[in-house]
């Protein structure tokens, strides 16, 4: 599948390579380093993608999830190695995050890292839900 406008399916994975995705995504792109509390200690930089920039290749068989607080977000690990390499976001449960530092390393693409303030969660997602809409 062609992702549409300049998106490239970039490949990742979890440290074990159990877990492997392909997501859409734009050579260049601002994500978020959010400082909640998940987030702050496993070190998560988030690409929010549609669904169907998305795709599990292979591991669905080595996830594990774990929820929390509403249990609205799925934080999802390797059972091997215990990588949270994406997850279904609170903010936006349809679509994903994908960690960026679990992309396979790739020239051409640049990042901006903006951070977020996961902290205070409730006065700022609304500023998350965009991203997991489709571009008109």
């Amino acid at each position: 599948m062609t992702p549409p406008g300049d998106l490239i399916w970039r490949a990742g994975g979890c440290h074990c390579r159990a877990i492997r995705f392909e997501a859409a995504l734009a050579p260049n792109m601002t994500v978020q380093a959010c400082n909640c509390s998940i987030c702050a200690m496993v070190g998560f930089i988030h690409a929010i993608v549609p669904e169907r920039h998305f795709r599990l290749l292979q591991g669905e068989g080595q996830i594990t999830t774990y929820a929390f607080n509403t249990g609205v977000a799925r934080h999802t690990f390797c059972k091997v190695c215990g990588v949270k390499s994406f997850y279904r976001p609170r903010s936006n449960p349809d679509g994903w995050s994908v960690n960026v530092r679990c992309l396979d390393p790739v020239d051409g693409m640049d990042f901006e890292i903006e951070p977020f303030d996961g902290q205070n969660w409730e006065a700022h997602a609304a500023g998350l839900a965009h991203l997991s809409k489709e571009s008109p």
